[in-house]
């Protein structure tokens, strides 16, 4: 029950984010591409998540996780030795275990 009511809280925060950045991107947008350019219009929402993500298509934008970390921790993990990498597990483990128990 409290994995589903986390994955839904975190669908719901993700469409917010959308949401929120659609608005922002309208905004700017209708501020200020008018004012620069004498053709420009202004854009609704719709055309305002079309832009975000074409930006997100072109410019591979709002990575999350990976990229050059990922491989920076993954150099960190080959580079231990078995008795670190046990180390690191169970205190890794405590640590999820404690956060499942709230």
């Amino acid at each position: 029950m409290n994995f589903r009511i986390r994955c839904v809280g975190k669908a719901l925060l993700a469409l917010f984010a959308v949401a929120v950045l659609g608005w922002v991107v309208m905004a700017l947008w209708n501020w200020v591409m008018p004012a620069l350019f004498v053709g420009a219009k202004a854009i609704d929402f719709a055309h305002a998540l079309g832009l975000l993500v074409l930006s997100r298509i072109l410019l591979g934008g709002f990575r999350g996780h990976g990229g050059w970390r990922e491989r920076r921790h993954w150099r960190k993990w080959e580079a231990m030795t078995p008795e670190e990498r046990e180390h690191f597990q169970t205190a890794w483990r405590s640590r999820h275990a404690r956060r499942a128990e709230d």
